[in-house]
């Protein structure tokens, strides 16, 4: 069996960036499931679908055949053999991701493919569910949240770093609504898997974190 590492947590903990680490000190492929989201949306904006008509999205599910492939340790989004990768990160296609995201058979659709890649490669994978729903049986599942004033604080940086104007108090507010929207969400909630490593990383610095995850998954997987 391949490796499967998920970690999962609420908005703001710093997951993809400490996935994206992991994956390259730890020699394996970091998978990228907003990237499938966009492809998604991406070829259902170029058939000129409608993103807010969900029936027409569920329709044309079931002529979209995709694969995930790594050349030379690079996630590429194939869609019916085109690969759509240089594509998808546009701002229109951003806001596609988010609305075809909503729709159940799409995230069903995704997520065995998700799965599927899992089962064909060593993979690290974060988000909400992966420990819980998407990879149950991965044996290295992790939990990386801090409390919301200091995921406020270094989502806020990010942005600064962009050159965006940013309210940290209105910030913690939208990462407390995201958190309660995620916990209480019918399909898949955000929650901690009850074989998860739990890490607050509040206090600990992001070397810190990537470190300590690295250093479990070795004891898990030897």
């Amino acid at each position: 069996m391949k490796k499967q590492v998920a970690i999962d947590g609420p908005a703001g903990a710093g997951k993809t960036t400490v996935a994206k680490a992991v994956a390259k000190r730890m020699q394996m492929n970091y998978l990228d499931t907003g990237a499938m989201y966009r492809a998604v949306a991406y070829v259902l904006l170029q058939k000129g679908v409608d993103l807010q008509d969900r029936l027409a999205i569920e329709q044309e599910m079931d002529s979209i055949q995709m694969e995930i492939v790594y050349l030379q340790g690079e996630q590429h989004v194939f869609v019916n053999h085109e690969d759509v990768t240089p594509y998808i990160r546009t701002p229109e296609v951003s806001m596609g991701a988010s609305a075809v995201g909503k729709v159940p058979k799409v995230r069903i659709k995704l997520v065995e493919l998700q799965r599927e890649t899992a089962r064909r490669y060593d993979i690290v994978m974060d988000g909400r569910d992966i420990g819980t729903y998407v990879l149950p049986c991965a044996k290295a599942k992790f939990y990386l949240t801090a409390s919301s004033d200091v995921r406020a604080v270094r989502r806020g940086k990010d942005m600064q770093k962009a050159g965006e104007k940013v309210d940290f108090t209105e910030l913690e507010k939208e990462i407390i609504a995201r958190d309660k929207a995620d916990s209480e969400r019918e399909f898949a909630p955000l929650r901690c898997a009850e074989d998860a490593v739990y890490l607050d990383t509040s206090r600990m610095s992001q070397d810190e974190v990537i470190a300590y995850v690295c250093k479990k998954i070795g004891e898990i997987y030897g």
